[in-house]
């Protein structure tokens, strides 16, 4: 399947059904009084979290989407039948945000998540509703209210705890699936990993985490060189960032260093807080070199470039050094969880919503999130 990580969609909700004019006419009954329903109310449009799916490709050939309209009220006393819902189900970690403005409307982290993108319009008052003591034979009536519409951009950020780094060619692919359940391509030539991997690291009951490994990056990525920053977004939501590099290249005129300081400065010009995360130094390939130069090799890559976070030597090929590194890293992820902990989600705290199929949440915590300026007019006692 193509991985699609971007869509730009229209959705419209439906209008409410007008409300009727209408009078009850029957034999030996002259003043019947009103009996003009109000209209029912547009469909919503909705976004489901689900986590059986992992790409936006279902957006990419359709891309309008809009609900029902509300039907409009007759007489006899009957209301008009509110239009039906849409639901669209987009992968975890979807961003919704507003394509004109760019304004972020939600984002749906949670499996499950239900979130209202566009409510239905109100329907019309018939004249039924307007009847009052004073006023026997009302004959006014209100159209339905607009649906919310919005033109949505989808952007897919995938969810992982860890981040693989590096060069094309620095082994990433090979760790992923060395210490994961991954199986990503893997060849000897540039660009193998078109789109990003995601794997399951268990090293023991109930100890796992997740790493994302991501097309590599080269010099100029800013200006578009090789497959650009594209695919950096998805790193954005990780905890740590493992910085690969090939410390025992085949050409001897490629410098390992210098590969390094590129991949940071393009990190830097991408996003800040992204440069900013935790990052580890891990040096792949050392079964390539004798075991007499290894750890010089190690500390003259390091004085070089002047490091001083964390370093790991490993060969993911050959499976060493790879236990005490996801030691490290479980130990690392666990201390930022106590650290920082994921505070209760008020979304689920919420009671259900009656009128919307038991789904209370809208957006981060809020009941809802309006995407387009509504109309706000008097209900005259209607709830």
């Amino acid at each position: 399947m193509k991985f699609v990580d971007e869509a730009t969609i229209d959705i419209a909700a439906g209008h409410g059904g007008a409300g009727c004019v209408s009078f009850r006419r029957e034999k030996f009954i002259p003043f019947g009084g009103p009996n003009g329903g109000d209209g029912g109310r547009g469909g919503s449009v909705w976004m489901v979290a689900d986590e059986n799916l992992n790409t936006l490709i279902d957006y990419r050939y359709q891309r309008r989407f809009e609900a029902r309209n509300g039907e409009p009220g007759r007489g006899s006393d009957q209301f008009g039948a509110a239009g039906d819902d849409i639901v669209l189900r987009v992968p975890v970690g979807t961003i919704v945000s507003d394509a004109d403005t760019g304004e972020r409307v939600t984002e749906l982290l949670v499996p499950g998540e239900r979130v209202r993108v566009c409510k239905g319009g109100d329907g019309g008052f018939g004249n039924l509703h307007f009847k009052s003591s004073t006023n026997r034979a009302p004959r006014q009536k209100t159209p339905g209210w607009p649906g919310e519409a919005l033109r949505a951009r989808l952007e897919l950020r995938v969810l992982a705890d860890v981040g693989l780094l590096g060069m094309p060619n620095a082994g990433k692919s090979t760790f992923i699936a060395a210490v994961s359940n991954a199986r990503p391509k893997i060849a000897d030539y540039p660009f193998t990993t078109l789109h990003p991997n995601l794997g399951v690291v268990r090293i023991g009951p109930e100890r796992s985490f997740v790493v994302a490994d991501i097309p590599g990056l080269i010099e100029g990525a800013s200006e578009g060189a090789g497959l650009g920053h594209q695919f950096l977004r998805h790193l954005q939501r990780t905890r740590l960032l493992l910085h690969i590099v090939d410390i025992a290249p085949l050409d001897d005129a490629v410098d390992p260093v210098a590969q390094a300081r590129a991949i940071v400065a393009e990190l830097k010009k991408y996003d800040p807080a992204l440069h900013a995360k935790p990052r580890w130094l891990v040096l792949n390939k050392i079964d390539m070199l004798p075991a007499g130069e290894r750890d010089a090799r190690s500390k003259d890559f390091v004085r070089r470039l002047r490091w001083k976070g964390p370093v790991f030597e490993v060969s993911a090929l050959a499976r060493e050094g790879l236990p005490p590194l996801l030691e490290a890293i479980w130990a690392h992820l666990a201390a930022a969880r106590r650290e920082a902990p994921v505070p209760p989600d008020p979304r689920f705290d919420a009671e259900p919503d009656s009128t919307s199929g038991g789904a209370a949440s809208v957006g981060r915590g809020a009941a809802e999130v309006p995407t387009t300026k509504r109309v706000r007019r008097s209900t005259g006692g209607r709830t």
